[in-house]
């Protein structure tokens, strides 16, 4: 699950002082960078990070030239502990980009697609700052240091588990708040003990604030991701509600991801954070190498039948069918449920307990096809997924990007099909505007169409 954060050992990427053309990185005073003091003044005493048997002479790993190592960022050992657990040796394009400034306390915002590893990014800087600036003074449950908000509840657990399994060797506790689930057993777990990170959706946690069952009050990293997302998801009024819950600007760092620029994103970036550094990844990375992108030219009537022969190859091995509404996602899941296929359904009309164990069904290969709404699509990451199949085609192109990222990942191989009618093809040239390439079209294989 964390190969969409780290680059192995054959990764081709550059250090942050010698970006690639495909990315910049900006800052009106980035030439005295070293010169000058830490942006956010919050006193604190140093302290050690608690020592532990597992040394780095047990994690040996080569320097490359044009390659930035988990060693040279000088992260805290049990960082580095987990880290080698892992496997991952060499950090991402973006990561190595923006974890010398956010490691040092700068607010950024970053341009990323899902899988260019930003989640690693921010949860590295929250747990360096965590652990190398400890609270010895009291502190009172339910006040998170940091706070992570995203637009979706399969991000937001995504994201939670990722935080535990970079912070196990420390003694730092990550909660998870998502709509959908019992409120009472989310509130006493954040009663029952010192909280360090949370995680959440908006809406939650401002049910959270209103029944003053959390504080912000004492946050000192806060973490906006996917924030295009939040405007399209209409969440920006309760995530300003949330901003205004935690310290002022001067005293926190922001750190803000978004896969698209636009004028209203900039528009808040400007009013949440100070002088951020801003890095942006290429439009050569929109889509992976990895993946094998067909466009099927068919009339609609044709579609399900088309669909359900390619998904009853053996070339499928696992798939998520991705549909643009609720009701069409239920339509196909009830359809391909009297076909021999097991099939998996995740949608907003799901109850969140479904759709955490259908999930997790997926993952085990319990399930072969998931049929996906956009929304719940989001914060799926699962390795050895064959095939992404568009049923129909997004209206947005960043959501095409999304969608086929679920599959080539972890260096392999994977396979994107679109079921293009009279009724959606013209969505094509948005997609191909997007892509920075022209998508062929072609008739479907005669076995699929019979």
């Amino acid at each position: 699950m964390f190969s969409k954060w780290f680059e192995k050992k054959d990764t081709a990427s550059s250090a942050a002082d010698n970006l690639p053309a495909t990315q910049s990185i900006s800052r009106a005073d980035t030439a005295d960078f070293e010169q000058r003091p830490a942006k956010k003044s919050r006193p604190r005493r140093k302290k050690q990070v608690a020592k532990s048997q597992w040394s780095l002479a047990q994690f040996q790993v080569p320097k490359k030239e044009g390659q930035s190592r988990f060693h040279d960022l000088e992260l805290p050992l049990s960082i580095m502990h987990a880290i080698a657990d892992l496997g991952f040796e060499y950090c991402s394009p973006i990561q190595q980009a923006v974890l010398p400034y956010t490691l040092d306390g700068y607010d950024a915002i970053g341009k990323a697609q899902t899988g260019t590893g930003k989640t690693a990014a921010f949860l590295l800087t929250a747990l360096n700052d965590l652990l190398n600036n400890p609270i010895e003074d009291e502190r009172f449950m339910a006040e998170p240091r940091v706070v992570v908000i995203a637009p979706t509840r399969e991000l937001v657990m995504q994201i939670a588990k990722d935080a535990q399994d970079l912070s196990k060797y420390t003694d730092l506790n990550v909660e998870m708040l998502i709509g959908g689930v019992d409120y009472a057993g989310q509130l006493k777990r954040i009663q029952s003990r010192i909280v360090d990170i949370v995680v959440a959706t908006p809406g939650r946690l401002i049910d959270f604030l209103t029944r003053n069952d959390l504080k912000l009050d004492q946050v000192e990293i806060l973490v906006i991701d996917e924030a295009d997302r939040m405007l399209d998801m209409g969440f920006i009024p309760q995530v300003r509600r949330i901003v205004r819950a935690c310290p002022a600007k001067q005293n926190r760092q922001t750190l803000l991801f978004s896969a698209t620029f636009t004028d209203d994103v900039l528009r808040l970036t400007e009013q949440w954070t100070i002088d951020p550094v801003k890095i942006e990844m290429g439009p050569d990375r929109v889509a992976a190498d990895t993946v094998k992108q067909k466009v099927y030219m068919i009339a609609a009537e044709d579609k399900f039948t088309v669909l359900k022969n390619i998904l009853s190859s053996d070339e499928v091995s696992s798939a998520i069918v991705f549909a643009n509404r609720r009701d069409q996602t239920r339509w196909l899941y009830e359809r391909l449920s009297k076909t021999p296929v097991t099939c998996g359904m995740l949608s907003g009309e799901v109850a969140q307990q479904k759709r955490t164990s259908t999930l997790k069904r997926f993952k085990e290969g319990k399930i072969k096809v998931l049929v996906a709404t956009d929304v719940a699509g989001r914060g799926i990451h699962v390795n050895g997924i064959s095939h992404v199949i568009n049923y129909n085609l997004p209206e947005d192109p960043e959501d095409y990007v999304h969608r086929i990222g679920r599959t080539g990942r972890a260096g392999e191989t994977g396979t994107s099909i679109s079921l293009a009618c009279e009724d959606d093809a013209f969505m094509l040239l948005d997609i191909e505007a997007a892509l920075g390439q022209k998508l062929d079209c072609e008739q479907p294989p005669s076995s699929h169409t019979e």
